[in-house]
């Protein structure tokens, strides 16, 4: 059933079975043409483990990422913005059972996925694992976060694995109304009051460090670009995809008067390419693994939430039954 012989979560990468030569030639010629890899194809265990592990993690991600935002929803100044974030965080949740049904395709449980999450076996985003302080972090978050994976969602969708790229390029739709969002709330707070610009400040200093560890760390410490790369997984880099990052949104920044918390931040006349301070990888890495401000309490939520939604769960299946809410 599964190409390579390998059934998700039987094996380690150790324990891979040796590919058949001339079926891995037939498969890496096939993304050569570009044509999509579909889930009844055959198919490298490799390439089948990066998979579910990026497209779980990215899933994990939209569910998580909502938790910041969420918690300004009945805070949000202002009906209109009350009702655009509560959408905005529907949505999200929304791309991620998008995701989950993507990656179970390729032949992972929906329940598996989670327990890994509640776990801590699977990752999601580091950037998800810091405190939305105000409502200018929540301005922050839905433009520059947003844009982040608009840069990495956009580019992926033309990669090889077809349920997937379709998952984001609806996605991408959706994100692109994120950004236009996030950008009219960071707008108004830049042009407002002088509090309100210092606010937006402040929460700009505050998450320029997560949104440039956002994109995963340098293609030289990195251990899973040069395959995701060659398979057509990802379709670039992720420095490159960094680079494209601060090409296109440190204008628009520095348009609004806002200042980038970064002093040697600059383009360099000969490359073309960006030069920045060195962002901490080391927090990056302490993050990723469960030692961040908030990956306690967004996991606390989470099985919180999985645990009042049990019954749910049971009613659907044995619908005769009676079942009980249980207490908050």
């Amino acid at each position: 059933m599964y190409g390579g012989g390998y059934i998700p979560g039987s094996a380690s990468p150790q324990e891979a079975p040796k590919e058949d030569p001339e079926k891995l030639a037939e498969f890496e010629e096939k993304i050569n043409r570009g044509e999509k890899i579909e889930p009844h194809d055959w198919m490298p265990y490799e390439y089948r483990r990066q998979l579910i592990r990026m497209i779980e993690q990215h899933a994990h991600s939209e569910i998580i990422g909502a938790l910041p935002e969420g918690t300004w929803i009945t805070r949000a100044p202002g009906f209109k913005r009350k009702l655009a974030l509560m959408a905005k965080v529907q949505d999200e949740v929304g791309h991620a059972q998008l995701l989950y049904s993507a990656a179970e395709t390729l032949g992972k449980s929906r329940e598996q996925m989670i327990n890994d999450l509640l776990s801590g076996k699977s990752k999601y985003s580091n950037v998800f694992n810091y405190p939305a302080k105000t409502w200018a972090d929540a301005a922050i978050i839905a433009w520059l976060v947003d844009a982040g994976a608009i840069i990495n969602q956009t580019t992926n969708s033309k990669g090889s694995y077809g349920p997937y790229c379709r998952a984001l390029e609806r996605i991408c739709w959706e994100e692109s109304f994120h950004l236009r969002y996030g950008y009219d709330t960071v707008v108004a707070l830049a042009t407002g009051t002088k509090k309100q610009r210092q606010m937006v400040q402040d929460a700009l200093n505050r998450w320029w460090r997560p949104i440039m560890h956002f994109f995963g760390p340098p293609d030289k410490i990195s251990v899973h670009t040069e395959k995701l790369v060659r398979w057509k997984v990802k379709l670039a880099t992720n420095d490159e995809m960094r680079q494209q990052f601060l090409n296109m949104y440190v204008p628009k920044i520095r348009e609004l008067g806002l200042e980038i918390p970064d002093p040697i931040l600059h383009k360099d006349p000969e490359t073309g390419k960006w030069i920045y301070s060195d962002p901490d990888w080391d927090e990056f890495f302490r993050v990723i693994n469960g030692n961040g401000p908030c990956n306690k309490e967004r996991l606390a939520v989470r099985k919180k939430a999985e645990m009042m939604g049990q019954w749910v769960r049971r009613a659907l299946r044995n619908p005769r039954q009676q079942y009980v809410t249980p207490l908050a």
